[in-house]
């Protein structure tokens, strides 16, 4: 099983783009998908697998940060 966190894209050269994760930025391959700054997408093995629209991503990071957070509580 996978579990994927939305990033956004911040910066793109040629194919390589630096997604940001909650403040971690990764250099990540673009080949997979057409993206422009600011799309989300989820990344898998270095390579954006999928683009996502901003709602669902949006949502995805909330619920993130309430595991995260129920996590620190333990």
């Amino acid at each position: 099983m996978c579990l994927a966190v939305p990033g956004k894209i911040i910066e793109i050269k040629g194919s390589i783009g630096i997604v940001d994760f909650n403040g971690i930025q990764r250099e990540v391959r673009l080949d997979l998908v057409d993206v422009k700054i600011g799309d989300y997408v989820i990344v898998h093995t270095g390579f954006a697998i999928e683009k996502m629209d901003e709602k669902d991503a949006l949502e995805s990071l909330d619920i993130w940060k309430e595991l995260l957070k129920t996590e620190e509580d333990f």
